[in-house]
Parts: structure tokens; sequence; C-alpha cells
């Protein structure tokens, strides 16, 4: 780790087993959780103002308060922790479970009393060894020390696409199937699926939760980590404690990532309001000798923010009013030696051999995008080609169930408008051809250096790393296969029609 301004929830050295994270504090949010009841703890989320650090920057005691009263009367619900961290320039999540998973598993305990669930599932990728592996000690120590009495917890290890991150298309992996988006919310189509069958035996409703206990379905709460992580501390301080830093629409603190042009990469805790230019001086030591900064991107998620909007603070809404997003904090820094035609072309083509398929604009404009910026970062393009982009930008969410296309919208679009003299001289052959760029997931951060997943390189748009790109989609080539990814966590239950159904037995082996 770098700089810590005002930590809160990343120490300076891990937390290296559960006495020490006692002695620290550790553990009075659940014991504050269980006095309060929970009503009362989401009324505590609300009051704090704690919002999501996934990405969205939703308030997440709505999120909470959507999961109470979606509860089914007869199967208990499932808390997820998101920790599929895979957005590029983003390390904050594998940091914190690297430093302290004791506040994230706290965290989805009190997630778990107050939705009333009887099972947590940490959901990581099967390439995060480290952390899955500090996850499984710390379900142990938590387990040994009487603290999930009555809550299974499983540490789940899914997939590596960046879709995995997505908190319905994770549920997907867990229940067995390909990271591919669904249409409905986790609250109404939970990670513990109910299926409708007949006498006969035959499948005839798929069952979704409803209010007021109505349905046998349960719903499901997802979090992210950082923001599980806020919950104990909320509890045990206070909601003015957690308010005391920020602003009044974002409170709190923000784990940022910097990485790119910079001195050194790092991940470091700032309080909301933050101007972004301080973040980066203090996380990642500024410009590089020589060189200045004239741009920075939060993942490949938001619009690039340049040079003169780097004072902007970080908060919802202050990168809102700039025509960004904060996202998950995890900024991407370009110096004045960049060349934003490559970097156009690395992003559009992340995010297109990223998409799933399963709403043909996204995948293939997508893909006509990629190809257009390619030729144009080649200085092999003409003014018609840029104006293709623009004309496949415009339609390229049409029918999108999830953000991603959004993204491609957006950010490659902010790309070209901030950095257009970029483009105009690739196509007016003033410029020559410009190596291409990786923009890729973080694999490791260690002394300073990040390291990018290399094999982002040769990943095709069908997520084979084949020689040559068979040409299907992922939903085309993974979508009639039988659990691909390995059998589901948690199988779905079969009821006949109105017909109740006990609580789900525990999952057989389960860490």
């Amino acid at each position: 780790m770098t700089a810590v301004m005002g930590a809160r929830l990343l120490p300076a050295a891990p937390i290296s087993n559960l006495d020490a994270y006692v002695s620290a504090g550790g553990g009075r949010g659940l014991d504050a959780a269980r006095r309060l009841g929970p009503a009362a703890i989401t009324e505590h989320l609300l009051a704090a103002g704690l919002r999501g650090r996934g990405g969205a920057g939703f308030p997440t005691g709505r999120k909470w308060a959507a999961v109470q009263a979606y509860e089914s009367s007869v199967v208990p619900a499932t808390v997820v922790v998101n920790a599929a961290e895979g957005e590029p320039g983003s390390f904050k999540d594998r940091s914190l479970l690297r430093q302290n998973p004791y506040g994230v598993l706290e965290g989805a305990l009190i997630a778990a009393f107050a939705v009333e669930a009887d099972r947590v599932v940490v959901a990581l990728k099967q390439s995060f060894a480290e952390e899955t592996r500090r996850v499984r000690g710390v379900i142990d120590e938590l387990r040994g020390a009487g603290w999930v009495d009555g809550v299974e917890v499983i540490a789940f290890e899914g997939p590596h696409e960046y879709l995995y991150g997505e908190e319905t298309a994770l549920l997907e992996a867990i229940d067995g199937r390909p990271p591919f988006p669904r249409v409905a919310p986790p609250y109404r189509h939970g990670v513990e699926e109910v299926e409708e069958e007949d006498d006969t035996g035959k499948i005839v409703e798929f069952v979704m939760a409803s209010p007021g206990g109505e349905s046998v379905a349960p719903p499901t709460l997802v979090d992210n980590v950082e923001t599980i992580a806020n919950v104990p501390l909320i509890l045990a301080e206070g909601p003015a404690w957690f308010r005391a830093v920020g602003t009044d629409e974002s409170p709190g603190t923000i784990v940022c990532t910097v990485t790119g042009a910079t001195r050194r990469h790092g991940v470091g805790e700032v309080p909301m309001g933050t101007p972004l230019r301080r973040a980066i001086e203090e996380i990642g030591g500024g410009a590089r000798p020589g060189r200045r900064i004239v741009a920075a991107m939060s993942g490949v998620a938001n619009p690039i923010v340049p040079e003169e909007l780097l004072d902007t603070p970080l908060s919802y809404e202050a990168m809102e009013a700039i025509g960004s997003g904060l996202g998950a904090a995890g900024f991407i820094v370009f110096d004045d030696t960049t060349d934003f035609t490559a970097v156009a072309h690395a992003v559009s083509k992340f995010l297109a051999v990223e998409s799933c398929g399963q709403c043909t604009p996204c995948k293939q404009d997508g893909l006509a995008v990629v190809k257009l910026l390619d030729r144009i970062r080649n200085s092999d393009a003409s003014d018609g080609d840029l104006a293709a982009v623009d004309d496949r930008l415009r339609t390229i969410t049409d029918g999108a169930r999830c953000f991603l296309a959004y993204q491609q919208q957006r950010v490659i679009a902010s790309i070209v408008e901030r950095f257009g003299d970029d483009f105009r001289a690739h196509v007016s052959d003033d410029a020559p051809p410009v190596e291409p760029v990786l923009i890729a997931a973080i694999s490791d951060l260690r002394d300073g250096v990040a390291a990018l997943d290399e094999r982002q390189r040769s990943k095709q748009p069908d997520w084979t790393f084949d020689p040559v790109n068979s040409g299907k989609a992922p939903v085309e080539r993974l979508g009639g296969a039988a659990h691909p990814y390995g059998p589901p966590l948690i199988p779905p239950l079969v009821v006949e029609e109105s017909t109740d159904t006990p609580p789900h037995p525990p999952v057989p082996g389960a860490r």
C-alpha cells in the first residue's frame, strides 16, 4: 500500500489474526447490531448515508431495506459479498481483503443478521489465490470463535471474466451458469432460485421474490467489499461519526487506486471530497520527472477527466457534475506523452472483448468501433472512419440489459471529444502510427508497481484464448452448455405449485 490519509478501513499493515482485530476494536459493530435489531441497523445505514463503493453509489440502507421488504416467509435470504474485482485501474477490494478481511466478514455477518440470512457467500475469482486463502482462514477463525453460529459462510471462486463483477452476472456464476447479466435485480431474482413444477414434474414457472413475504422465493443482498467493510464501523461508532468526514451527499472515506503515468502506483484511503489531483499526488506521487499529467480515468466505466478538471472533489455529486463519475475510484493516470488514439482503442477493445453478446448491438457495434479505432491508431483512416465511430456509439446501447454498452459509449466519446487533436492528426496523416497499449485488470500491486493482466492481450471476443476467434459471441458459445464453469453452488429449489418449501439444507463441504 502507499498513502493512508485519515484511514478507517485500510490499515497500514495486515491484521494477522482475530485477537489483533478485536484488540483494535473489531467485533463491536456485530455486538451493536445484535442490540439494535434488523430495522434499526438499516436506519443507522440510512442516517449515515453510506453509498455503495462498487461504482454505482446506490444508498446502502435503501438496498438493505428492499431485501428486507422482499423477504420470503419460508426460505431465508442470502448475503453475497462481491469480491470479484476486475475494473481496470482498481485494486482496492483486493487490498482490503489482504489487509483486513476481518472487517469485511464482520460486515457480512451484520448484513446476514439484518436481512435474516442464513448464508454468506464471499464471491472471489479463481485467480485470487492470496485473497481466497486469507478469507478461508478468517472464516475458520470466526467459526472457531463462535462468531458465525447459525450462518453458513462460503468462499466461492468464480471465473475471470469482467462481467462476473456485475452483481446479477455474479449470481449467475454462483448458480453454475456463465456470468451473463440478468434483467431482474438480486432482491427479486436471488441466488437461491425457486422453480415450480406441476403434478407431472414439469417446471411451469420460475418464482420471483415479492414484497411482504408473498413468495416462496427469497431475495439476495449483494454488496461490494469496501461497502460492507464500512458497516461495522458505522454501527460501532454511529452515523454522526461516519459523517464527520466527506460531504453531505458522499459521506465517509473512499479507498482509491492510482496507476499509470505516476511516480508510483498504490492504494490509499482519503476523505470523500478530496480533490482528485491531491489523491493522485498523495497516493501516486504525482507526475513522473519532467512530465505533466493531462488526464485521469476511473476505470473503463466513466468518462475521462482532463487536466483542467483534476481539482474536482472525489464525491459522487462532484464527479457527476463534470460529466464523469467516481466509479470504483481506480484512477488510470495519463501524462503528456500519451497518444489518446491508442487509449481509446485499448478501452474499446477491452469492453468489446468482455461483452457477453446477449445484446447484439453491444457486441457487434463494439467490435466495429474497435476496428475503426485501430485504423485511426495506425494512421490508416479517413474522416469517414471518425464519423463512423460516432454513428456506432449512438446505437451501441440499443436494448442493453447492463451498463457495459453505456461504458463504451460514454468513455470513448469523452476521449474523442477531449483529445480530438490526436484523432484528427492520425486521420490527416500528420501523426505516425502509434503502438497499441494495454488496458486490463490489475493482476497484482506490490512495491509501488501495478502488474496488468497480460492475458487480456490474447483474449478473443468469444472469451477463449485460441489463436483464432470462433466468430461466436460468448452467449452463443456457452449459453447452451450445462454448467460450463462447474456445478451450481446452491442448487435450485423445486416446489409443487402453491406449496410451501422447508428451509434449504447447508451446502456439503462448504467453507
